[in-house]
């Protein structure tokens, strides 16, 4: 018969048996994780984020790019502090940042070092993808983003490029917003609304600096949120260019997957500590890397009359550069560095190989890939170098070369003999 308890009577509550579940978490952690689920989102986003286990140092790249980024707007925000946009009070308050504000030459070191740091990691995170066939399906909008972060973060520091108003940022400014001016019909009222001037002057410096600190870095914040969306959406891509959602165990986890946390992000973190190392011996020794992050004519005030002997970009712009320089008509040379940099935007649909991984490809697409990439290098080189002789007639023969990887891909693709894909991820210790 069924005990029942009697009215008044007491009840003992005993501790729960061991194993079983703990009560609800208390203290300030539990507080806010019950308004804010710092928890939950950590354990669904890094914890049950099943990336694939055989990642290698390629994939360093991704983690360091939103490392500089970060850097970069922490820097940036200290630097807005001192820095006074006007045609005749910017050069001046860069010149207080060095001298006189305290640890100031650090942060405007940290910042002009960055900008070149978060290109590189950027041109190997793009080659990466490359190699690996990152754009390919399911990854298109994947890799569309991730061009646009590309676009912006050009945009972003050409304009920081110009604020410090050395004489190579003033003339860097003229010949890159005067390419405007090729746009036919609309050209020369565009340029004049660019500069809001009728020369690169007060106003566009103006302007400059409120699309640098303002506009730009919020696109790059939405594009950076866009593309790691469609990086959890999709997953990440391999070496073996193999979906590891296809293969699942009985609990549902990918068969070739670890959890993203933590074993990647203790991975990560060692790369970091490597690229700081190397961020730091720059930034103390040589921060202006013998004139190729920063170049001798921007420590001399902007002066119209006064043209450097060598007007080129900075090193990450050079490619696009010894494009524009390539030929003669200025307009040919301006659509031909647009095409450049947009050609990147239709390599989804460009690539018809039936696989994913450089490793799994034939000779054609490896050579093919391999002349893209020393072409870009030797352009990068010869934008640095004066239009004259036989620079001019190497900057056309490997801007063909440029060109002809895209152009050609649809062909080679397809005609390439390919390896056999394994079903499952191949693990190579390293």
């Amino acid at each position: 018969m069924a005990s029942r308890t009697e009215p008044g009577a007491r009840t003992h509550s005993h501790p729960p048996a061991k194993g079983l579940s703990p009560g609800p978490k208390q203290g300030l952690l539990a507080w806010i994780n019950k308004r804010l689920p710092v928890e939950e989102f950590i354990d669904s986003q890094l914890k049950g984020y099943y990336a694939p286990k055989n990642f290698n140092i390629w994939y360093f790249f991704g983690s360091l790019a939103l490392l500089v980024l970060v850097m970069q707007l922490l820097t940036g925000i200290f630097l807005t502090m001192f820095y006074k946009p006007g045609e005749l009070t910017a050069f001046d308050s860069v010149e207080f940042i060095m001298r006189e504000v305290d640890w100031g030459w650090l942060i405007r070191y940290l910042h002009s070092t960055g900008a070149s740091a978060f290109f590189i990691v950027v041109y190997l995170h793009m080659f990466r993808a490359l190699l690996y066939g990152s754009y390919k399906a399911p990854r298109e909008l994947l890799w569309l983003f991730g061009m646009l972060v590309y676009l912006a973060l050009m945009a972003e520091a050409f304009m920081g490029y110009v604020l410090p108003w050395g004489n190579m940022s003033f003339w860097g400014a003229q010949v890159i917003v005067n390419l405007f001016g090729t746009i036919p019909g609309i050209g020369p009222g565009l340029v004049e609304w660019i500069r809001g001037d009728y020369g690169i002057a007060d106003a566009t410096l103006n302007r400059f600096f409120a699309l640098h600190v303002a506009f730009l870095p919020l696109a790059l914040l939405l594009l950076v949120l866009l593309h790691l969306v469609a990086l959890r959406t999709t997953g990440s891509n391999n070496p073996d260019g193999i979906e590891i959602k296809e293969r699942v165990g009985a609990d549902g986890k990918p068969l070739d997957g670890i959890p993203f946390h933590p074993y990647y992000t203790v991975k990560d973190v060692a790369g970091i500590g490597v690229f700081l190392v190397v961020f730091a011996i720059i930034v103390f020794f040589v921060p202006t890397l013998g004139g190729l992050f920063l170049e001798a004519p921007n420590f001399e005030p902007a002066n119209p009359m006064s043209t450097p002997e060598h007007i080129a970009p900075v090193w990450y712009f050079t490619p696009y550069y010894a494009i524009l320089r390539a030929v003669p008509d200025q307009r040919i040379g301006a659509l031909l560095m647009l095409l450049a940099v947009t050609s990147f935007l239709f390599l989804p649909w460009l690539d018809r190989s039936p696989v994913k991984s450089m490793r799994y490809r034939g000779w054609i697409s490896r050579t093919a890939l391999a002349l893209f990439t020393v072409s870009f290098v030797v352009l990068g080189y010869l934008g640095l170098q004066p239009a004259e002789g036989v620079y001019v007639v190497l900057a056309r023969i490997f801007a063909a070369v440029y060109f002809l990887f895209f152009l050609l891909m649809p062909f080679y693709t397809l005609i390439d003999p390919v390896k056999p894909v394994p079903d499952r991820v191949v693990y190579h210790a390293h």
